[in-house]
């Protein structure tokens, strides 16, 4: 397939997140005009660490601005969308589900409202949805598939579903317009700065830089996804729909390992490779009874659709990315 980015004018919403960044750093290396929605300046991003802003053009505002957005989109002419803003913390989602739906919800209705007013010189969107979406299934009935029915329980994992079909509707029932929804299991690598998240906060707290917060008592399962090999899927998606809307709008695509871990043998793993396991049994210790709430036990995906439709496979596997992720965060916390 020839398809050049070269010149491509590229809108990505949540460009100073973890994934977006990273987007951001590819399409940039690819030659694409990239503009970025943010809505704080956070100096302490991956995009302001790889001084990504250099390159780029940064908008001040609020996903849920629509006029904002019908400027960007109009008159920039946008031609691709990656929309990957979200309130993306399970935990604030249950202390605040107001907050989430207003980021989750409205701001992807009224992202896909200004692309209906401004659609002529759009040729993908592509939605950043999780896993999650699909809410607990019994570990027998794992890996997620795409035509799982959605059966969230929990603010977050509901406001993704409820994106993920706003998002079906303006495919087909408004204007047509050229979308593809991602649901991909949770996903790691150098720039997560969200040391909420276990493999941050676990790396963070066996170089010694802080004390390690258990959250459950590790039995949960969960699949892990190196960050280039999101990145490769998420160009890749963008480029057989700009191609092709035909056959991919309307698309939803899982990616994953299909290879779970339990969340204390990613713990030790971490713990393991720095070399500090009499640590992990202290943390051990700690997890011991101590009850998880608001998460899904086992969560996992197939990645066969993926795999049929685009020819990828994840080329990393979870020890390898581990390493490399490791080495970035040892140069990340020196610098700070």
């Amino acid at each position: 397939m020839n398809f050049s980015w070269c010149g491509v004018k590229v809108f990505i919403t949540g460009i100073n997140g973890f994934v977006g960044g990273n987007v951001a750093r590819k399409l940039v290396e690819l030659g694409a005009d990239v503009y970025g929605l943010i809505r704080t300046n956070k100096f302490n991003s991956y995009l302001y660490y790889e001084k990504l802003d250099k390159k780029i053009s940064l908008i001040d505002g609020e996903i849920s601005d629509l006029n904002l957005l019908n400027q960007i989109i109009s008159e920039e002419q946008i031609n691709v969308i990656f929309h990957m803003a979200a309130q993306v913390e399970v935990g604030i989602g249950l202390k605040n589900p107001f907050l989430t739906f207003e980021t989750n919800v409205r701001g992807t209705y009224t992202l896909l409202e200004s692309a209906r007013l401004y659609p002529d010189s759009l040729k993908a969107i592509v939605m950043a949805s999780s896993d999650k979406s699909y809410g607990e299934y019994p570990r027998n009935d794992m890996p997620y598939k795409e035509d799982y029915p959605l059966l969230p329980k929990f603010p977050y994992d509901t406001s993704k579903a409820c994106a993920d079909m706003i998002a079906q509707s303006y495919t087909y029932g408004v204007r047509s317009l050229p979308i593809v929804v991602t649901r991909f299991s949770n996903i790691y690598g150098p720039g997560q700065l969200n040391f909420s998240a276990l493999i941050p906060d676990c790396i963070r707290s066996a170089l010694g830089y802080s004390k390690f917060i258990p959250r459950g008592d590790g039995s949960m399962m969960r699949d892990f996804l190196y960050i280039e090999d999101v990145v490769e899927l998420y160009i890749r998606i963008a480029e057989f729909l700009a191609n092709d809307k035909k056959t991919f709008s309307g698309q939803i695509f899982n990616a994953g390992s299909n290879s779970p871990k339990r969340v204390k043998e990613i713990i030790e793993n971490i713990y393991t490779v720095i070399g500090e396991i009499d640590e992990y049994h202290n943390v051990l210790q700690k997890m011991k009874n101590k009850k998880t709430v608001g998460e899904i036990d086992c969560q996992f995906m197939d990645y066969e659709k993926v795999k049929d439709y685009f020819g990828w496979t994840p080329q990393h596997s979870f020890n390898d990315g581990l390493l490399k992720t490791i080495e970035w965060y040892k140069r990340y916390l020196k610098d700070r």
